[in-house]
């Protein structure tokens, strides 16, 4: 790539990401109109039948349709304070990529933006396999960690959750599962591992590892004793966090997709490869 082609594809990566929204939920979202303006369309209506061989993309893929294009109206003043309702499309980050994949190569913002997502897209594939790998490897180590509580004296269902309460508590900052299920803003039903990045998981993996080590190895006895034990491991992996310079688990990003919606991607995937075999 030359120095003018990777003048226009940092000047393309800024103006996309600064396009970005948040809506009230704390969802990331862009504007159709506003990326068509971006990608050089001078008609909106020029700009429709790439949204759609996008929208095509997408069910093609697998993936719901209404997740990444939500069809939306927005009101825009006309003049003299006047508003008007307008068509647009609420855009994921994978819909944006969708839409740049099938626009026109021959415009420049076109061609620096297929790079610039080619890029993230292969960097989302890397933090989707680290998570899938990391999550498996914590719920072993969660079995791990449930016997050595039991044979501590942690018994029952209710005294595990307790005791995994306060492993939570030392990493989170005083915060339990009840506190980060919510600040996830998860549903009932959804749980709080299947909805970590790959950093939080791998420090939730080293407080599980390390909870199961110091039970074992200092032979510890008793439900008060083993919950006091979490709780400082917890302290101590968030200590070492803070030593690094590193985010607070409790502040680091939920990912957009689910550890068990990756799942299903996969077995997706993996379904229309037996069918054209």
């Amino acid at each position: 790539m030359n120095d003018k082609s990777k003048a226009v594809a940092n000047s393309s990566h800024r103006t996309f990401e600064g396009m970005r929204q948040i809506d009230a939920e704390g969802n990331e979202f862009w504007s159709a109109r506003q990326l068509a303006k971006v990608l050089d369309y001078s008609e909106y209506r020029h700009f429709l039948p790439v949204v759609e061989r996008a929208r095509e993309a997408c069910q093609n893929s697998g993936q719901a349709i209404g997740d990444h294009f939500e069809e939306v109206l927005e009101m825009v003043e006309i003049g003299s304070g006047a508003m008007r309702p307008i068509n647009d499309f609420r855009l994921s980050r994978y819909a944006c990529y969708l839409i740049v994949q099938n626009g026109d190569p021959a415009k420049p913002v076109i061609a620096a933006g297929q790079t610039y997502f080619a890029t993230q897209t292969r960097l989302q594939e890397l933090e989707d396999q680290r998570r899938l790998l990391l999550r498996d490897e914590l719920a072993q180590h969660n079995k791990d960690l449930a016997a050595a509580a039991k044979q501590a004296g942690v018994d029952t269902p209710l005294d595990y959750a307790v005791f995994q309460d306060h492993g939570y508590k030392g990493l989170y900052g005083g915060l339990g599962a009840k506190d980060i299920h919510g600040r996830k803003q998860l549903k009932k039903s959804q749980k709080i591992l299947d909805h970590m990045g790959s950093t939080e998981l791998a420090a939730n993996l080293f407080r599980a590892t390390q909870a199961e080590d110091k039970l074992r190895r200092e032979g510890i006895k008793g439900k008060a004793a083993a919950n006091r034990t979490h709780l400082e491991v917890g302290k101590k992996v968030r200590q070492t966090i803070a030593e690094l310079g590193g985010t607070m688990p409790e502040d680091l990003p939920t990912p957009e997709t689910s550890i068990k919606q990756l799942e299903r991607r996969i077995e997706q995937i993996e379904d229309k490869k037996d069918r054209k075999q």
